[in-house]
């Protein structure tokens, strides 16, 4: 019995309804659902088709009962009408009416089944062209009548579920129920024109992508087509784009991967029997039938999409190859006795999601536990316990020679995260998600030749290499090709090295990748220049110094896993494409042969160069940033560095990194790395504002939050750093150290010393800060002192004079007034570069004995030069003789030209005191612009 009806919602015993992201074909099955079942409340489920939707909303909203499922009391429903699929998942708009108790479940559907379909009273499921043709078949059957509007809707189902009765899924039944409708007023020029819809400027983009990124795969014997297009918001009608590109060129197979705005669009479509893109796209997450099918994917890249749909294809289509050929052995695996805290210690130290579990003293499978319970059960406190307890029971075994296909059956149609292999009922290996899904990007040397799929000819960026690299450097490659083929390895010149070339940008930092001892190579480079190197052998990479000072990067290519989410990597052994993989960003997963025969050769397997092209930066997978969360401060330098746009999925992936807080686990040393190197790009402003925008500040320490305050002396500091750099005079000052102090504004020492243990300071570094800091308030407070008494220049230099060149510039960012900024000028551009021409040597002629005196005459001396008052040698010596016998100095100043402006710092009491006005309370004085605070 239903529940009371809930206040302002209206009751519907019986609903019909579709799946999410409704095509045509869904929208005329609920309207032929509602002829069947009189009275029931059709709920349209919505779309992403721009032009089904206005249909609808303009049309149907005024023609049929539909209703929002937000009007409707849940409770109330009592029967449920689903049309065009039968998975629970595809209809989540309506998921709070399965709990009802007595529901009563009809469905009509013509896609395959699947493990998740609902449990039905009635289930209508036919191998036709449309849904709608089966519903049209009970419609006919009664008779019921019609009217041309209704019969136009249906028939637009029909036309488009079958592709204008062109799709090899067309059956005889279709257009019998299409005749049936023409008879009752099926407007087939209105058909005609939401079926042939002019394509707006952003379709046609993404149709051009789709042709020049077009790619044809012979996968065993089978030809497929596959094409990729991005954009940053979604494209309507991204299907029907397909569609056309497979008329125009007259496909067999083609699989669409669009990536719009945070997630991947894959629409496929078939003409040929050998290729079920129906099960190809549910084992993606969603669905479809043999002959045309799609899928909405959130959490992955389009390089794992891409790579996991090459898997898929060769696990479906005459699968050549068998769990023996694949399984990793021998099996790592634990005793069900173990305890949880065990099954973590073997995970990490292998980098594994899943272990299969033994009996006690055997080698019999028992169970399967997987990563996320374990480290949910540890959490829990429930780290002692038997991994027994909590392992998956009774899991799929396969054998040796189970098929490909069988094992995508268990690893995906199942979701077990790994298949176990036993032979004579002994565990011998495993056949991981991993193993099956990214073969070909992981393990290509287990996939006959004939397997691997076609790709472009490499471009050849030779002239490249020739036109825009010194001399000097083309050389150095070419002997290092030459050395790779000498040692029988390939050799490779990765990373922003290819990007910068691309782009243009001056880059001269090689970084080479071996397929091989990366060491050895690097010893054997280092001899035949007569340069040097140090090895790193934990992570096999090794530095090569040449006698010009020339650097040279060597590593061995490497597959790199991460104990824990923003570990160090441990490496092992693998190859270049697996080297890439594990790169940060697309843009810097590049390489250039460099052996002689394929010298200039660009290996791009990530649509790099499309990237470049589109000047935006996206992650190779999805979990990059959990692993490596400092890979989101590298994304924002290059983002703001090349101008390139972030990707929405990328966005996405990095928000989401910053929410699970996972920032919080890297080490301070580590963060201020990567703040250093913000620092020192030419928009550190412009980066630090992209990292307020992510929450990446706050999640680093709440204290360093940009605020408009901040935010104002930090543009100071860019003002100031890009004055001092025109002046075009040394030294250079640290700009990290301008940038930090900045970002500091405001801190007290306690808040201040709080950053420093966050980001890892030694003591002495902390302390040299904080120094500078207390340093830069006095200074301040010394300057504004001496503008009120007037004092001489001198003053205002031996003010300046002990204060490190970051901390006067520092200080005229964080005081923008013009006269105190002007004062520090005129000691940066003038003041500090005066001389005197007495020496320590002069004084010792002079009889004065070494100790203090030596340092105050001098410091005299100074100040009178400074203020013009003993400009040549003679008279500065002059003063030092004088001041070395105790005579008086007043009158001899005073005769110097400028006597009578300036004065010379007097002795104690021989100048009247003054004092500046007292500031409010007990704080000392202050600039307008300091308000006390560095």
């Amino acid at each position: 019995m239903s529940s009371p009806q809930k206040p302002d919602l209206l009751p519907a015993p019986v609903i019909v309804t579709g799946h999410a992201n409704a095509d045509f074909d869904c929208l005329a099955a609920i309207i032929a659902a509602g002829k069947l079942y009189p009275g029931a409340t059709l709920i349209f489920p919505g779309s992403q088709e721009k032009n089904l939707r206005h249909f609808f909303i303009q049309s149907a909203t005024y023609m049929f009962n539909f209703r929002n499922f937000k009007e409707i009391d849940p409770a109330s429903v009592q029967q449920l009408v689903l049309v065009d699929t039968r998975q629970r998942s595809r209809v989540p708009h309506i998921e709070a009416v399965f709990d009802n108790p007595g529901l009563v479940i009809h469905c009509y559907d013509h896609h395959p089944d699947t493990d998740e379909d609902v449990a039905a009273a009635l289930s209508v499921v036919k191998n036709w062209g449309s849904t709608t043709g089966i519903l049209m078949d009970a419609i006919m059957e009664k008779d019921l009548p019609l009217t041309p509007d209704e019969a136009t809707i249906l028939g637009l189902g029909i036309y488009e579920d079958t592709g204008s009765f062109t799709f090899a899924s067309t059956t005889e039944h279709d257009l019998a129920a299409a005749a049936w409708l023409r008879a009752r007023g099926m407007d087939v020029g209105v058909i005609a024109d939401l079926m042939t819809r002019e394509l707006s400027s952003e379709q046609i983009t993404i149709m051009s992508q789709l042709i020049e990124t077009a790619q044809t795969h012979d996968i065993n014997g089978i030809e497929v087509v596959i094409a990729e297009a991005t954009s940053d918001q979604y494209i309507g009608d991204f299907a029907l784009l397909v569609h056309k590109f497979l008329d125009m060129e007259n496909l067999r197979v083609l699989f669409a991967i669009g990536l719009m705005n945070d997630r991947v669009h894959l629409v496929a479509r078939s003409r040929t029997p050998d290729v079920d893109v129906g099960k190809i796209c549910s084992a993606l997450g969603g669905g479809g039938h043999p002959y045309a099918a799609s899928a909405s994917i959130k959490n992955m890249t389009l390089t794992q999409v891409r790579e996991e749909l090459f898997g898929l294809l060769y696990a479906q289509i005459n699968p050549q190859i068998h769990a023996r050929q694949l399984m990793s052995k021998p099996a790592v695996s634990i005793e069900d006795n173990a305890t949880m805290r065990r099954a973590e210690e073997i995970m990490t130290r292998y980098g594994l999601k899943a272990l299969p579990v033994v009996a006690k003293g055997g080698r019999r499978c028992v169970g399967v536990i997987e990563h996320d319970i374990m480290d949910k059960a540890i959490n829990h406190g429930l780290g002692d316990v038997s991994v027994s307890e909590y392992m998956m029971r009774d899991p799929a075994v396969i054998t040796p020679d189970t098929d490909l296909y069988a094992v995508m059956e268990v690893i995906l149609g199942r979701r077990q995260r790994l298949a176990p292999v036993a032979e004579d009922g002994k565990l011998v290996g495993v056949v991981t998600r991993t193993d099956l899904v990214n073969t070909l990007v992981k393990e290509p040397s287990r996939i006959p030749e004939s397997l691997l799929p076609e790709r472009k000819k490499d471009r050849n960026v030779a002239g490249l290499l020739r036109e825009r690299l010194p001399k000097k450097l083309q050389a150095l490659l070419k002997q290092a090709g030459e050395l790779g083929q000498q040692t029988g390895h390939a050799v490779y010149v990765v990373g922003g090295f290819v990007r910068d070339l691309l782009l243009k940008h001056p880059n001269f930092d090689v970084d080479l990748v071996v397929e091989g001892d990366g060491v050895a190579y690097a010893a054997e480079l280092a001899r035949i220049y007569g340069g040097r190197y140090k090895s790193h052998p934990k992570f096999k990479t090794a530095v090569v110094i040449l006698p010009d000072g020339q650097r040279v990067d060597v590593a061995t290519a490497r597959l790199e896993y991460y104990e824990y989410p923003a570990a160090l990597p441990t490496v092992e052994l693998s190859s270049i494409k697996m080297d890439l993989y594990r790169r940060d960003f697309t843009v810097n997963a590049l390489a250039l042969h460099l052996s002689p025969e394929r010298f200039g050769d660009l290996v791009d397997f990530f649509g790099a160069q499309r990237d470049i092209k589109d000047r935006v930066l996206r992650v190779l997978h999805s979990l990059s940033f959990v692993e490596d969360p400092t890979r989101i401060v590298r994304a924002i330098r290059f983002s703001e560095r090349f101008g390139f746009r972030i990707g929405g999925q990328t966005d996405r992936l990095i928000k989401n990194a910053v929410r699970h807080s996972f920032f919080h686990k890297l080490s301070g040393s580590r963060v201020m790395h990567e703040l250093r190197l913000i620092f020192e790009e030419k928009t550190p402003l412009s980066c630090l504002r992209r990292m307020q925008d992510y929450k990446l500040l706050a999640a680093i320490h709440p204290l360093l939050a940009l605020t408009p305050s901040k935010e104002a002396v930090l543009l100071e500091v860019e003002n100031v750093i890009n004055w001092y750099r025109l002046l075009y005079i040394e030294p250079q000052p640290q700009v990290w150290m301008l940038y930090f102090l900045g970002l500091c504004t405001g801190l007290d020492p306690e808040q201040f010393a709080i950053i420093a243990r966050r980001l890892n300071f030694s003591k002495r570094q902390a302390a040299e800060m904080v120094a500078l800091r207390q340093q830069i308030r006095d200074t301040a407070q010394g300057i504004f002192n001496w503008e009120y008494h007037k004092g001489p220049p001198s003053e205002l230099y031996f003010l300046l004079e002990p204060m490190p060149l970051e901390g006067a510039l520092y200080l005229m960012a964080r005081n923008p007034r013009e006269p105190l900024q002007k004062y520090v000028s005129l000691h940066l551009t003038t003041l500090r570069h005066k001389r005197v021409e007495v020496t320590g040597n002069d004084l010792k002629a002079l009889g004065v004995e070494a100790g203090p005196r030596y340092a105050d005459i001098l410091r005299r001396v100074v100040g009178a030069a400074i203020d013009g008052l003993a400009v040549c040698r003679a008279e500065q010596l002059e003063l030092a003789r004088r001041l070395a016998k105790g005579e008086p100095v007043a009158d001899f100043l005073a005769r110097q030209p400028g006597g009578d402006r300036c004065q010379l710092p007097m002795e104690s009491g021989e100048m009247e005191e003054k004092r500046p006005p007292a500031a409010g309370g007990d704080d000392p004085p202050r600039t307008p612009s300091t308000g006390g605070c560095v």
